[in-house]
């Protein structure tokens, strides 16, 4: 994961700090700890399952755009590398950091050099819209039916007891998250893929406040932020 660069936009590490700062000052106590025990759990269990990582080759897999038509992995890299970006829901906080972060940073050099970018959600798609909506996102951001995609990759976490009950506690249900009955979500996490479904690049966060910096994919992509080639 980045760390604050010199750039004069903010990183995401400094965007996320400003939310886990905000949070020290407004939550409660018993709050904080909810939260910071379990993206502590998920760090320290992670190297425990086998997941996704450089080299692997991902299954195929039909995605649904919010609109509710297709999307296959083979059509992303049908001319070249795409961009996966895993996220969890259209209403979590840090989601509604990353993704626009990636909008002002990450896009505008894919798009200059023709590499697909896609976001994706396990849930489902009729609350997915909200996010592209509020940040007017001009990727496709499209739903993995039954964490099937996210699942084969190893990348998913179950909620903990404690945290299950408090999203119950303020009315969420797992079929909001992920229209299944487990409360499962994915670890946000980037892929490159190159054609044949291969992945050149995997950064899978287990702590949702600590995600990939947009250097570090155009570093893997060998493009600067211009969108330009540079020597691998």
């Amino acid at each position: 994961m980045g760390l604050p660069g010199s750039d004069s936009a903010p990183t995401l590490y400094e965007r996320f700090q400003r939310l886990e700062d905000e949070r020290r000052r407004s939550w409660s106590a018993e709050a904080l700890a909810l939260n910071l025990n379990q993206r502590a759990a998920l760090v320290r269990d992670h190297a425990l399952g086998r997941h996704i990582e450089t080299g692997d080759t991902l299954p195929q897999a039909t995605l649904r755009r919010t609109d509710g038509s297709p999307l296959t992995l083979d059509e992303l890299v049908a001319h070249g590398p795409a961009v996966l970006i895993f996220f969890r829901f259209a209403t979590c906080p840090a989601c509604n950091i990353a993704l626009p972060y990636y909008r002002e940073t990450l896009w505008p050099a894919l798009k200059k050099a023709g590499i697909p970018l896609v976001a994706i959600s396990p849930q489902p798609e009729a609350l997915l819209g909200e996010i592209v909506t509020r940040h007017a996102l001009p990727f496709p951001v499209v739903t993995d039916p039954e964490l099937a995609l996210s699942r084969a990759l190893g990348i998913t976490f179950v909620y903990d007891d404690v945290s299950r009950a408090a999203a119950e506690a303020k009315g969420g249900t797992s079929q909001q998250l992920n229209g299944t009955a487990s409360w499962e979500l994915p670890k946000p996490t980037v892929i490159v893929l190159d054609p044949g479904r291969t992945a050149r690049f995997v950064d899978i966060a287990p702590d949702w406040m600590n995600r990939t910096e947009t250097p570090e994919i155009l570093a893997a992509l060998h493009l600067s932020k211009d969108g330009q080639s540079r020597a691998a």
